[in-house]
């Protein structure tokens, strides 16, 4: 790790390429058919020397289309808990190819309340989730930080927004540090890229918003996610303290960290 002037210990920063091979190390990335975004956060260093266990937590968009050798992947993985962050709508436009599998599902829709008047800009809609609904965040993490809840999958339907906010404060509850986790949540533009794959067209149809849902909204840029997780900490102190202030106890992050962090 290389470190830069003015950080030191948990805070030193990563250089690029660091970071970029750790984003983009073998494995990452797991291509099975009927999915855009599906990415393991194993290898991911966390405070006290620890890294993210591989195969121990991934995130997706949404899994209506994944086939039957995709499934049996997920199977062979061991999955024991799925956490599905639509809204009720998007689950019925689109039901999760894991419903029948004997995991624990757990829907709770982080898109809560009145959003009405809201822009669809990526902005407001982050400080909306992180200021509004965060109750509905805390019931999604308390879910992974139940009795042998890991392996588990966290989901919605382009895997990059409520995902990206639910995993964002999971990986910074674990210490791991804010580059990376602005890193891992940029990998979602990579293969939610409309140039490139359907996903405009599967993300569209898997929502139900159509036009609406524009391809500045598949983006996921970085210093988004950085104001995210500065937001949470200027309202309550750190990571850690939202979370607590929305839910989950000492003894569940307890719980969470020895399950994720090898």
């Amino acid at each position: 790790m290389t470190q830069l002037a003015g950080q030191t210990g948990s805070e030193a920063a990563w250089d690029q390429q660091e970071i970029a091979g750790l984003t983009l190390a073998y494995g990452r990335h797991i291509e099975l058919g009927g999915t855009l975004n599906l990415r393991d956060l194993g290898g991911y260093p966390a405070a006290g020397g620890g890294f993210v266990r591989w195969r121990t937590l991934l995130r997706s968009d949404a899994l209506h289309k994944l086939d039957s050798a995709g499934l049996d992947t997920l199977s062979e993985l061991g999955l024991r808990s799925v956490v599905d962050l639509r809204t009720e709508l998007e689950a019925e436009t689109a039901p999760s190819a894991l419903d029948g599998l004997p995991v624990r599902h757990t829907h709770i829709s982080i898109l809560s309340g009145d959003m009405q008047s809201l822009p669809l800009e990526l902005e407001a809609i982050y400080r909306y989730m992180v200021t509004e609904c965060g109750d509905a965040i805390g019931i999604a993490i308390s879910a992974l930080c139940a009795v042998d809840a890991v392996p588990a999958l966290v989901h919605c339907s382009a895997g990059k927004d409520r995902t990206g906010i639910v995993i964002a404060l999971v990986l910074a509850m674990l210490g791991v540090p804010d580059q990376v986790i602005a890193a891992d949540y940029a990998l979602s533009s990579i293969y939610l890229d409309p140039d490139r794959t359907p996903a405009i067209g599967q993300v569209q149809a898997s929502t139900g918003l159509g036009d609406e849902l524009t391809p500045a909204l598949l983006c996921s840029p970085p210093a988004l996610i950085l104001d995210t997780l500065a937001w949470v900490r200027a309202a309550s102190g750190s990571v850690e303290g939202y979370l607590l202030e929305h839910g989950l106890r000492p003894e569940d992050l307890a719980r969470l960290r020895t399950a994720l962090i090898a």
